[in-house]
């Protein structure tokens, strides 16, 4: 019998190694990744209704940050509107007035002091009344000096306390502050964080029904190109894949429509909103996301239909088999 002879060089298939069973992973990857849209592409109406129903159900919670994001710009400017004014003892001249507002200055949880003297008061007093010089034939002035102070702490049980303290103080005769507006604003400021977070987590919830009916629809036309593929021993990961990616697709295609949306929905709206804020003599502006913001949005836009295309094709894929 004689030997078994050498097959000849190259007939012999090498088996391949971890690396070239990285790249032809991601190969597969690149062409599911083109593949899924091309599908898309080729059904451009479909494709434009999904994504813009993704977009309407990230609309509204993307507005509402906005609105948050301008409530903390008000809370920004808290330290300055969330005041009390010390009145003095009416027989307290502007010397002595400016020494007490030094030492108020100086007390702890104060963050700034501005002293109104008894004419400076007066003269605001008239303003505010619209007539000039109305009151100056008054013999005294009836208006004492005073102190605006703005505290470290805004909240109102800090101010509260700080209120009591600095009324005890000599040459104070009382300390006006107005705490109802303060609740108020901080109340709506955490019931707008609420709700922002309830309709964030129904609207996401929105996008995953959105992205996994369309999923599913999408597994029941290609069932017997699964059946085959599972047949001729495809993985699971391998045929669920295409899908991943086309909810993907849909998820950034939604995020974008989204952000131009926002955009041209702000655009609209700047010139009636500089309007209204100029006939009140101030200026505001709409926020707009930014780029870190829209980022955000289009990654998590992304990641819920990848997530929800992964659970449509979970529960489908279980439910296809071969026949």
């Amino acid at each position: 019998m004689s030997e078994r002879q050498p097959a000849p060089r190259g007939a012999q298939r090498a088996r391949p190694g971890p690396a070239g069973g990285g790249r032809a992973w991601l190969r597969h990857h690149r062409a599911m990744l083109g593949d899924s849209a091309l599908r898309l592409v080729r059904r451009p109406l479909a494709t434009l209704l999904t994504m813009l129903a993704i977009a309407i159900a990230l609309i509204l919670p993307a507005g509402l940050w906005l609105v948050l994001d301008s409530a903390q710009l008000l809370d920004a400017q808290l330290d300055e509107s969330a005041t009390l004014t010390v009145y003095f003892d009416h027989d307290i001249d502007e010397s002595r007035a400016l020494a007490l507002s030094e030492t108020l200055g100086a007390e702890p949880g104060v963050a700034g002091t501005r002293l109104v003297t008894a004419a400076e008061g007066l003269d605001e007093f008239q303003r505010a009344l619209g007539v000039d010089d109305a009151l100056s034939q008054l013999e005294r002035n009836p208006l004492p000096a005073s102190v605006v102070v703005t505290p470290d702490d805004p909240s109102p049980a800090a101010v509260q306390a700080l209120s009591q303290r600095l009324g005890q103080l000599p040459g104070v005769d009382e300390v006006r502050l107005d705490l109802a507006w303060l609740d108020r604003l901080q109340q709506l400021a955490a019931l707008g964080q609420r709700v922002a977070l309830a309709l964030g987590l129904l609207f996401g919830l929105g996008v995953l029904l959105v992205v996994g009916n369309t999923i599913r629809l999408a597994v029941e036309s290609r069932r017997q190109e699964i059946e085959v593929v599972t047949l001729i021993g495809a993985t699971h990961a391998f045929v669920r894949r295409p899908f991943l990616y086309s909810g993907a697709w849909y998820g950034l295609g939604g995020g974008l429509l989204a952000l131009g949306i926002l955009a041209l929905g702000g655009n609209w709206l700047a010139a009636p909103v500089n309007a209204l804020a100029e006939s009140y003599g101030a200026r505001f502006a709409l926020p707009t996301l930014g780029v870190s913001n829209s980022v955000f949005l289009l990654l998590f836009s992304t990641l819920l239909g990848w997530l929800g295309a992964w659970l449509a094709v979970g529960r489908h894929l279980a439910e296809t088999k071969p026949r």
